[in-house]
């Protein structure tokens, strides 16, 4: 019998799965204790689903000033939940007595993944998604409220990575400024995008995607609102199409167990990922 793995799954379901629609791969944990970190899922979730209805995602050519301040606010959203909820080692965690929390399931966004003609726009994707794999598979969900800056930072490393990509590569930001952990871009920063200035011309160039399969946001409705992780059906493997891979029955996340963090105006910012 082959063993499990954590890749993105499909989801196999109708005109979804013909269109390559993913969700993150939660294993056997579909459920959480921890508010904190049902919310962060759902807001990139939520995000990550706009973006990726854009008709950016279907050209090959760099995605348009709309996508790249969408995916820089998603950066930053993200970047402040971490940010804001996380607690260090030597600080209390928010410990509840009598208002013991019931689990609740995950709500996911699926979205274009697999077909995905641009690029940049499928790695920024990829990313997320493995961002919220992490998230709903870490320890931490038996944990009510709270999550440690361990848990930051791993979550966090995946979505600074798409940060830094995208500002070095798109926006031709120095790396000694994309690699600080506080970089924000501003207006100024955005407003210089000029792709066609280093790009080839091969790379400014597609030809004409396909014009079908294109839905409106009724045909989104149902997608739009989320779907609990435990209610999703037609997940599998890409491109198989076999039964998803089930990692190990355990139940146990990642467990991040070093790892500290920048302060940033008083607050803490993306912890560095843990050692190996």
């Amino acid at each position: 019998m082959p063993f499990g793995t954590d890749q993105i799954l499909w989801y196999n379901n109708g005109v979804w799965g013909r269109l390559g629609y993913a969700v993150p791969n939660f294993g056997n944990d579909p459920t959480t204790l921890n508010s904190s970190i049902s919310y962060l899922v759902d807001a990139i979730g939520r995000n990550l689903f706009g973006i990726m209805q854009h008709p950016d995602a279907s050209l090959r050519v760099p995605p348009s000033l709309n996508t790249l301040t969408r995916v820089h606010k998603l950066c930053i959203r993200a970047r402040s939940i971490l940010a804001g909820r996380d607690v260090a080692s030597g600080q209390n965690k928010f410990e509840p007595l009598h208002a013991t929390p019931a689990p609740e399931d995950f709500v996911l966004y699926p979205t274009p993944y697999f077909k995905v003609r641009n690029r940049w726009l499928k790695e920024y994707a990829g990313l997320a998604i493995m961002a919220m794999t992490e998230a709903m598979q870490h320890t931490e969900n038996r944990v009510p409220v709270d999550f440690s800056q361990q848990f930051s930072g791993l979550v966090g490393q995946y979505i600074a990575r798409i940060y830094r990509l995208m500002n070095m590569e798109l926006l031709a930001i120095p790396e000694a400024e994309a690699i600080k952990p506080d970089f924000t871009l501003t207006d100024v920063h955005l407003a210089a995008y000029a792709p066609e200035k280093f790009f080839t011309s091969s790379e400014m160039v597609d030809t004409v995607s396909p014009l079908i399969d294109v839905p409106t946001e009724d045909d989104l409705d149902v997608l739009s609102q989320g779907i609990a992780a435990s209610q999703l059906v037609g997940l599998a493997k890409y491109p198989s199409g076999g039964a998803p891979p089930i990692p190990g029955s355990d139940g146990a996340g990642t467990g991040a167990t070093t790892g500290s963090s920048s302060v940033i105006g008083g607050g803490t910012s993306f912890a560095p990922p843990p050692s190996p």
